[in-house]
């Protein structure tokens, strides 16, 4: 990595859905694979398994809207940061390569965009690889009781415009600075320049992530309760890697998962939320292994 560019890509500003540009990074041949990051991070926590990856498969890596180095345009209604609308992004940019079919692993944020992608988009997504996240609707019904302080942010992050967004500003370092921390059991996942890097380019968009997480609260939530209802299901093989939340929240993923793709497998391990970067090899092991499904 270098000057916080993942080595050896080609980057550039790429219009998405509705003409918001993003930071996208590109490198290597054969089969696409769209690598999307979760919070509080960008394109960058994929950069050992990218550089791995590459050898084998095209791999885009991009910032989603509102993170990074991408645009982050004012919430005007709640569709400007619907996970469809990310989701429409992530396949425009894509076809603007030349792939019309390609595969998605998200983390986090980003897996919620690939599993709207994957229900959106069915013709185009090949393979979806989620890392320790639950689906939108399933991570609300699993969070009850005192057990579900872990994801205290959803709830202060789904209020009201106004009150969340000046209260994170008011301690901006500390509150994403919390999560790196906190989230990392070994304390020595990220450089103390990757972590300031992270800190600082979500510092600068407080509004958009803020936003991201309200849709999550609302138009998110609702988008997944009405394709449960009407029973549509991601129809490519699907993968799941996480840590064992299910012991502590008591909920069965498999369960849960089964529920939403007929196609899957999930495996629980010993790591933290940041697994892509504390355990490089473990996750290129895993995006290999759905990929030749």
């Amino acid at each position: 990595m270098t000057d916080f560019n993942i080595e050896g890509f080609t980057y550039d500003r790429i219009v998405g859905a509705d003409g918001v540009k993003l930071n996208v990074a590109q490198a290597g041949e054969g089969p696409p694979i769209v690598l999307l990051h979760g919070f509080p991070q960008t394109h960058l926590m994929w950069n050992a398994v990218a550089q791995e990856l590459k050898r084998n498969y095209t791999v885009i890596a991009l910032d989603l809207r509102g993170y990074g180095d991408s645009d982050k345009p004012e919430a005007v209604s709640p569709q400007t940061y619907s996970k469809r609308t990310m989701a429409a992004d992530v396949v425009k940019i894509a076809t603007q390569f030349g792939y019309d079919r390609f595969a998605i692993i998200g983390h986090d944020r980003g897996a919620l965009v690939a599993v709207r992608a994957g229900l959106d988009y069915p013709e185009a997504i090949t393979h979806i690889g989620i890392l320790d996240v639950l689906p939108t609707k399933d991570t609300w019904e699993v969070l009850h009781g005192v057990e579900a302080k872990v994801a205290w942010h959803l709830y202060l992050m789904a209020q009201p415009k106004g009150l969340p967004e000046k209260m994170i500003n008011a301690v901006a370092d500390e509150f994403f600075a919390s999560f790196l921390d906190a989230w990392d059991p070994t304390g020595a996942t990220f450089s103390p320049e990757l972590r300031d890097h992270y800190v600082r380019m979500s510092k600068g968009a407080v509004p958009s992530i803020v936003a991201d997480y309200r849709a999550s609260a609302s138009i998110d939530l609702d988008m997944d309760r009405e394709d449960h209802a009407s029973g549509r299901r991601l129809a490519m093989p699907v993968a799941v890697i996480s840590q064992d939340w299910g012991s502590q929240l008591g909920f069965n993923p498999t369960e849960i998962w089964g529920a939403w793709a007929p196609d899957f497998t999930y495996e629980a391990i010993n790591a933290g939320h940041f697994m892509a970067e504390e355990d490089p090899a473990r996750i290129t092991g895993f995006a290999r292994q759905l990929l030749t499904r």
